[in-house]
């Protein structure tokens, strides 16, 4: 189908130019949109991704949160118990620490220390190690350093106690304890598995290279899910087109951080834009395939008429456009089909006008014809009555009687080729009388042509002039030879004398010169040419051949036509 449409677009058609133009129209509108969608798109997806980082984000944060503050209130639980108790060393305290930490798998120590760092009680029961140092522990001078106050620290190898490698988050604060009579300040210590915290924020998913990480007030990672240190400068964007979302986390001031990249929250913007260019190329197929069938049709009735122009171009006026189609292209099938009316009428008005003046010419060209012939036949009468030979001029005068009858032949230009012939041998009758034995004549005539139909005419001027151009100055006897016979589907006479000739140049001159041919010489032989032509077309007439002191052959090619018309002077 497509490459059929192909075919019937040419350049600079109205189809061609109908379908370029919209599908040009229609496609830049495509793009336009589709540019428009896409930058649309693109923006709402990282306003949508910026808003899925957030929302995560505060997920994590509200996850930390909550379990901090878990952690918090195990540790106000516990400080609550030694602040009330009036003996810290009281099994009662020492059990619900105990039951607080098999209840929680997630908690790895919990302990009470002196202000020197003395181990007051511990869920633990490995010793601790002779150079812990414990009051030299940075979460413990923290608790010391920020009285009344929650401290967090940084993931670290707890490693206080023998056989103990923990890897925790330390919470610490300053509690008091009574011992006996005493009220005294100490540490409580609450070790957290830090597997918690990053099991949190491990199953987070931001792209395929986003990540979340945790730094503490100082910027100490708290939590990296990369195994390569990572660049905290939140200014800093010389990783790509980064969108950075930070929350601080309540109790600890920490913050989590959560690293994205647009280029990869977009869904892939290569995706997009090759997905829109698919678009665009099918859009600009099936706009260009609905346009080139509108076109056509459209254009069909504008075709047609082009067609049918073409037609009256080649000579074709015989054609009738159908007005169909819209309103301008009905008007103008309505108005070629009146010019075309219109031209026949005034070719048949040419045809009256042309047939009327060859009708005339044809006439006049009798005219020429008969008088000429008529004087020298009455100047050979004459001069045989001069001369006493009264029964010459009885014969003569019979065969003129004969001649006028058929040259009258009431009225028709056209008779049967046996009244042609008929015609001319009355002719040389009288002509062969009037010079004796100057010539003679030879007539053959094919059976198969004597009713076939002949303008009348045409012999008798032709042997008139093979006499008196021919034969007349001859010191010999001339030769006049006629026949009648088809050849190559067409009738043909042949008239041959054994004259003087014509040369070349007069030759030439006698069929093709307009002008007047001197000497007198050819005038019959012209007129029937031109009587012929005009009659039955410029594809008949004569041909002749003739060598000086040799003779001349003329031949005459007319129709082949059967039987006799009635009609007059067609």
């Amino acid at each position: 189908m497509f490459d059929k449409i192909i075919k019937t677009l040419r350049l600079r058609s109205i189809q061609f130019v109908i379908t370029i133009s919209f599908t040009t129209i229609s496609v830049a509108a495509v793009i336009f949109v589709g540019f428009i969608s896409y930058s649309k798109f693109s923006e709402i997806s990282e306003k949508n991704a910026a808003l899925s980082t957030e929302q995560l984000v505060n997920q994590i944060n509200y996850n930390i949160e909550y379990y901090l503050s878990s952690m918090i209130n195990i540790s106000n639980v516990i400080n609550d118990s030694i602040y009330t108790n009036p003996n810290i060393e009281n099994a009662d305290l020492k059990e619900q620490m105990l039951l607080i930490q098999n209840t929680r798998r997630d908690i790895a120590t919990i302990a009470l220390f002196s202000e020197n760092g003395k181990i007051i009680y511990s869920t633990v029961q490995d010793n601790l190690k002779e150079n812990s140092e414990v009051n030299k522990q940075k979460w413990f001078q923290n608790a010391m350093n920020h009285s009344y106050n929650l401290t967090f620290s940084a993931p670290h190898d707890q490693n206080i106690f023998e056989n103990r490698h923990d890897w925790v988050v330390s919470l610490s604060r300053e509690v008091n304890y009574n011992d006996g009579n005493k009220n005294l300040k100490g540490v409580l210590l609450v070790d957290m598995n830090y597997s918690v915290i990053r099991q949190l924020c491990q199953n987070t998913s931001i792209g395929k290279n986003g990540y979340i990480y945790i730094v503490d007030s100082d910027n100490n990672i708290i939590y990296n899910p990369k195994q390569q240190p990572i660049n905290m400068d939140l200014k800093d964007n010389s990783e790509g087109n980064k969108l950075i979302t930070t929350k601080i986390v309540s109790y600890t001031n920490w913050k989590v951080i959560a690293v994205a990249y647009t280029s990869e929250m977009v869904a892939s913007k290569q995706d997009i834009i090759k997905f829109i260019i698919c678009v665009i190329l099918f859009s600009a197929v099936l706009i260009f395939l609905i346009i080139s069938v509108l076109s056509a049709k459209i254009s069909e009735p504008i075709k047609n008429l082009e067609k049918s122009m073409k037609k009256v171009e080649e000579g074709e006026f015989n054609i009738f456009v159908e007005a169909k189609g819209e309103d301008e292209v009905v008007k103008l099938s309505k108005t070629f089909n009146l010019m075309i009316s219109k031209v026949q009428y005034l070719m048949k008005q040419i045809v009256v006008e042309q047939e009327s003046k060859r009708q005339s010419e044809l006439d006049a060209l009798q005219a020429q014809i008969n008088p000429h012939f008529l004087y020298n036949t009455l100047d050979s009468v004459v001069w045989m009555a001069e001369s006493g030979k009264n029964q010459h001029v009885i014969t003569m005068v019979t065969a003129l009687a004969k001649l006028f009858r058929i040259s009258i032949s009431r009225g028709l230009n056209f008779i049967t080729v046996e009244q042609e012939i008929e015609h001319v041998k009355n002719y040389l009758i009288i002509q062969k009388m009037r010079y004796g034995d100057k010539f003679n004549y030879k007539i053959n005539i094919s059976q198969e042509v004597k009713q076939l139909k002949t303008l009348k005419l045409i012999l008798q001027p032709l042997v008139e002039n093979s006499i008196y151009h021919g034969i007349e100055y001859m010191q010999d006897e001339g030769q006049i030879k006629i026949s009648a016979c088809i050849s190559d589907g067409k009738l043909l006479y042949i008239v041959e004398d054994n004259g003087l000739g014509i040369d070349s140049e007069k030759l030439n001159m006698i069929l093709n010169y307009d002008g007047k041919i001197n000497g007198g010489s050819g005038v019959g032989i012209k007129n029937v040419h031109e009587r012929i032509q005009l009659t039955y077309g410029k594809q008949y007439g004569l041909e002749i051949e003739s060598e000086l002191e040799v003779g001349t052959t003329i031949k005459i090619w007319l129709p082949n036509i059967n039987g006799v018309s009635d009609e007059k002077k067609q």
